[in-house]
């Protein structure tokens, strides 16, 4: 079902739910009325190269590429460490790798997600865990467990782990500022942090596909065909601020960044648009033609390049979210199926360099002092 979509009336007439009428009516508009950059901004390639470049046909179909399957031996290992930490009764935040041992799995989920998605493609799945054997808690277990082998956990509004699913029925639209907490599609975009990870506990009765594109891909494609819109990518944009925290109503950073050689992009198309019944707030500038345009860019861009990615209940999703946009198909949840995720957000030991921009958010999320919160169900705020 589309959610319900309240429009800020000083934006172009754009939502969080891309138009593609009103994109190409846009493009066309631009194009016809505006004297428009025809070069790159300086420092920027003309061309990416390298193993982050692909497109889901490269992949469609060769799971065995990019999925791992647990072995039993590997699936032992896990499933003692889960019972060994529970027995202790300690805290979920005191999981790290000397309290959840994996004498051989340990090493090979490190290397993995330091080769494929760090470096390589930026992405794996892997498979062969049943969270029906388990408990919500050990479930939490196992999952933070082995995540610990991939890097630091990182901070998700209040929380350490987040639940992804539908709380619509639950809570209605009034207070819901996201779309991971509906069963609507989400567009293409990317979280906070370096890695992103889903755990699946739950698959929906029919839909909610995970779909990942490589951003590099997409900067090929415009850096090649629409040079202009590169520029506004990496100019500086108002976000918006939670004023319950923050003093001034809004900051300003690109999305756009290439740095030692890496590019990176980092947002999320609501934090310009407002989400369901929470629009983008008045009492800040609203975003131009070019950035509408750039948004819907992005978007429709990333779409033609998508890989989709069936969950399996148990999949265990890294994507690297610097070089990765993902999104997701809506879905319909059954009494017997149910769509629901864990997530958590991880720094690798061999983490790319960062743009100064982003660095005050990164060490919010990993490396400023916190309680780490681990909630057992989902709630529809993340702050």
């Amino acid at each position: 079902m589309p959610t319900i979509q309240l429009q800020n009336s000083s934006q172009p007439d754009f939502t969080y739910l891309p138009d593609r009428v009103n994109y190409k009516n846009r493009v066309a508009r631009r194009l016809a009325e505006e004297q428009l950059e025809k070069e790159l901004p300086e420092g920027f390639p003309a061309q990416l190269e390298g193993p982050k470049l692909w497109k889901g046909s490269d992949y469609e179909g060769k799971e065995s590429e990019w999925v791992y399957q647990l072995t039993e031996q590997e699936l032992k290992e896990i499933d003692d460490a889960v019972h060994d930490f529970e027995a202790t009764e300690k805290h979920f935040s005191e999981i790290s790798k000397e309290t959840f041992p994996l004498p051989t799995f340990g090493a090979k989920i490190k290397t993995l997600t330091e080769e494929n998605v760090v470096e390589g493609r930026g992405f794996i799945v892997i498979r062969g865990l049943n969270p029906d054997k388990y408990t919500r808690a050990q479930n939490i277990i196992a999952y933070t467990g082995i995540s610990a082998y991939v890097g630091k956990r990182g901070l998700q509004g209040r929380h350490t782990i987040a639940h992804i699913k539908d709380l619509v029925p639950e809570k209605g639209l009034d207070e819901i500022t996201a779309p991971a907490f509906t069963n609507d599609h989400q567009v293409y975009h990317t979280d906070a942090g370096d890695i992103i990870s889903l755990y699946a506990i739950g698959v929906a009765e029919q839909g909610g596909k995970s779909r990942i594109a490589s951003s590099w891909t997409v900067y090929n494609e415009i850096a090649k065909t629409r040079p202009d819109l590169i520029h506004t990518l990496s100019q500086d944009w108002p976000f918006q601020t939670d004023l319950n925290k923050e003093k001034k109503p809004y900051f300003l950073r690109p999305l756009l960044y290439y740095v030692d050689n890496k590019l990176i992009i980092q947002y999320a198309r609501r934090n310009f648009t407002g989400f369901g019944k929470n629009p983008r707030r008045e009492d800040i500038p609203p975003i131009t033609e070019a950035q509408a345009e750039a948004l819907d860019a992005l978007h429709f861009t990333a779409e033609k390049v998508n890989l989709g990615v069936d969950f399996q209940k148990g999949d265990i999703q890294y994507i690297n979210n610097l070089s990765i946009f993902h999104a997701r198909d809506g879905y319909t949840d059954s009494e017997k199926n149910t769509r629901h995720l864990l997530r958590h957000w991880l720094h690798p030991e061999n983490a790319w360099k960062l743009p100064p921009q982003l660095e005050s958010t990164w060490n919010h999320i990993y490396h400023n002092k916190r309680e780490e919160i681990f909630p057992l169900e989902a709630t529809f705020r993340l702050i």
